[in-house]
């Protein structure tokens, strides 16, 4: 497994800091062709020196800084710098970011609204927005290189009058020579990947190169940009950008795209021989037709049955998610009931890819199957899965409908989707929740802490308890075995909730029905059973079923695969909560969980439970690559504490 270039040839558009580029790319195992591809070139101060004449005299209320260079040039056009800056501390200050911030430390300056990652300028919107809205405020904007025209109409939409103040410009490079090889090295198929920093070096790229040569060229590339704004121009020139971080860093796009690239060019140019656009494709448009490799050359499925595996396959859960940006921009205004297949496949497709996992999890949630059998289920913001009619007694559950899982649809294309799509060797896990859990959503109406409605319904009505186990366990199998046919290799069976319980309760309540799931699964495809919250039910969960017994963090893993027996696969356990700490905090826990496996066939390195909220995703891939390496004793391209 390449955990980095592996001798890739790697062109870079950097500029300022073309150097720093190169070397990075170096010291990640690439060879770079550096090729500048723009200088600043000064403006007229004329405008400054009227915008900061305005500023003296009242006229402006908020100052919009885009880039720390700017910043410092706009004070540099000014003729009395110390009134300068006492003018700005009595109008709000806006920091698209660090850079700016950090040029506004220099004159003792703090902004008022900071705009988080990625700095786009439809974070400066939001940001503003929700912080400081601009209507009836006027505005002045620190531009550079060109007027971000979509942004400034923004903000007169928002009722602002608002003025753009030029303070550079960019400009091409007075010795094209650098730029001009590189162009010819990419139409003779000389160059792997083009790593691009800013919008303005896919203009001048565009604008030096024949257009229709380089993006014919550029469809067997891999392309990394920076960050949206250098990606959105990037695309509106003809060419799909490929990898994309998720923080807008330079050391960012330079460690993970090493990561990703050797797969990602691969996989670009398999397409591209397959007849397929890839200036124009989405991820599930893939076709792999010629690939060798099949789902029996996979390490997962490998992992699933015992056998040994050259090194440990890992997936997270929860790995598609809200700590990714693209998960964001997705699902900003639709809920997994709402979900088209084509995005869920996207989705699926992308954080596979990006983070490099053994295995793809489809995106969908545990509680929508709830919805055919009679339960008003809503996605409430910020409270989660809301169950409007609870089942509470036997009268209510006389309105469950008997149904099968076919109104789930759209599930079963994604699927199909993404099974067409996913590289042959890359196993697609499909799942469901397991009854208890899904019965204690249905009974307590959302989350809960002490299951009392559930546990009272439990031990106070056993006949009403065990007829809604068995109408979840029937829809559950044909979800699952729907979900098999339609591509999936694996499937796992959530049981998120039931650490609620003792070993006592879970055997009279809730294995039987576990066990009745989990044996109408389709032979010969590989069941993972995951429960959480009581390690003491261990045992229990290996009597109930399954091919692989995922394990949480509360347990250690080398004394809980003794107590399911060596030859039982396992999957776990690493706690979700240390993809918080440092780069060097999650390697080192991470080598834990590696040394209590041993090396051993059968361990699937997984977390404990779900990826949270808030974890940065360089922490994830870091994990992921770590993993992958170390269990296979390769070097990988580790990231420093410090990012």
């Amino acid at each position: 497994m390449i955990c980095n270039f592996d001798g890739l040839r790697v062109v870079t558009f950097e500029s300022r800091r073309a150097d720093e580029m190169c070397d990075l790319i170096e010291r990640h195992g690439g060879t770079a062709v550096s090729a500048p591809s723009m200088r600043e070139a000064p403006v007229d101060p004329a405008p400054a020196r009227a915008f900061a004449e305005k500023l003296y005299a009242g006229g402006i209320d908020m100052v919009i800084l885009l880039t720390g260079v700017g910043t410092r040039r706009l004070v540099e056009a000014i003729d009395d710098r110390d009134r300068f800056v006492d003018a700005l501390r009595q109008v709000k200050t806006v920091a698209r970011g660090p850079k700016p911030v950090a040029a506004l430390r220099e004159l003792d300056l703090k902004a008022d609204v900071i705009v988080p990652e990625p700095n786009t300028w439809q974070d400066i919107l939001t940001t503003l927005d929700t912080q400081c809205p601009v209507d009836g405020l006027r505005v002045a904007v620190q531009e550079y290189g060109m007027p971000n025209e979509a942004l400034l109409d923004a903000l007169r939409q928002r009722g602002a009058a608002v003025e753009s103040v030029p303070v550079y410009q960019w400009a091409l490079p007075e010795d094209l020579g650098p730029l001009n090889s590189a162009i010819a090295q990419i139409l003779a198929g000389e160059i792997d990947v083009a790593m691009f920093t800013s919008a303005t070096q896919a203009h001048h790229l565009a604008q030096v190169a024949d257009t229709d040569a380089l993006r014919d060229a550029m469809k067997r590339v891999c392309i990394a940009s920076v960050g949206p704004i250098a990606t959105e121009n990037i695309e509106s020139l003809g060419m799909k950008v490929d990898y994309e971080p998720n923080s807008t860093h330079m050391t960012h796009l330079v460690r993970e795209t090493s990561r990703r690239a050797g797969d990602l060019l691969d996989k670009k140019r398999r397409a591209a021989d397959n007849g397929v656009d890839t200036n124009a494709w989405r991820r599930f448009d893939m076709d792999w037709t010629g690939d060798a490799r099949t789902i029996t050359d996979s390490v997962f499925m490998k992992a699933c049955r015992g056998e040994p595996t050259p090194h440990a396959p890992i997936w997270l859960m929860r790995q598609i998610g809200r700590y990714q940006r693209e998960y964001h921009k997705w699902k900003r205004d639709l809920m997994f009931i709402d979900l088209p297949p084509d995005i869920a496949a996207e989705l699926t497709l992308m954080s596979t890819e990006r983070l490099g996992v053994d295995a793809a999890i489809i995106l969908a949630d545990l509680l929508p199957i709830v919805i055919p059998l009679g339960f008003n289920l809503e996605y409430v913001k910020g409270v989660g899965p809301v169950i409007h009619n609870p089942l509470r007694d036997r009268a209510d559950l006389d309105r469950v409908r008997h149904v099968d899982a076919a109104d789930m649809e759209y599930v079963y294309e994604a699927l199909r989707l993404v099974r067409r799509a996913l590289r042959p060797d890359i196993a697609l896990i499909g799942f469901c929740g397991a009854p208890f859990t899904v019965a204690s959503y249905i009974i307590e109406g959302g989350k809960s802490s002490q299951y009392a409605h559930t546990k009272s319904l439990m031990r106070g009505d056993e006949a009403t308890w065990h007829a809604l186990m068995e109408r979840l366990v029937a829809t559950s199998i044909d979800y699952l075995n729907r979900q098999i046919d339609a591509g999936a290799n694996v499937v796992q069976v959530f049981d998120s909730w039931v650490g609620a319980l003792g070993p006592d309760d879970y055997r009279q309540y809730v294995l039987p029905h576990t066990r009745a799931l989990i044996e109408g699964a389709k032979q010969g495809v590989p069941v993972i059973h995951f429960g959480t919250g009581n390690p003491a039910l261990l045992p229990l969960y290996k009597e109930a079923g399954g091919d692989v017994i995922g394990v949480d963090w509360r347990a250690d893993l080398a004394d809980a695969w003794a107590l399911l027996g060596e030859d039982t696969p396992v999957m776990g356990n690493l706690d979700p909560t240390v993809l918080l700490t440092t780069p060097a905090q999650i390697r080192d826990a991470a080598q834990v969980v590696l040394d209590k496996a041993a090396g051993r066939p059968g361990h699937i390195f997984n977390l404990g439970h779900g990826i949270l909220p808030g974890t940065p995703f360089e922490h994830a891939a870091e994990l992921v690559a770590f993993v992958q390496a170390q269990s296979a004793e390769i070097e990988p391209a580790t990231m420093s504490d410090d990012g």
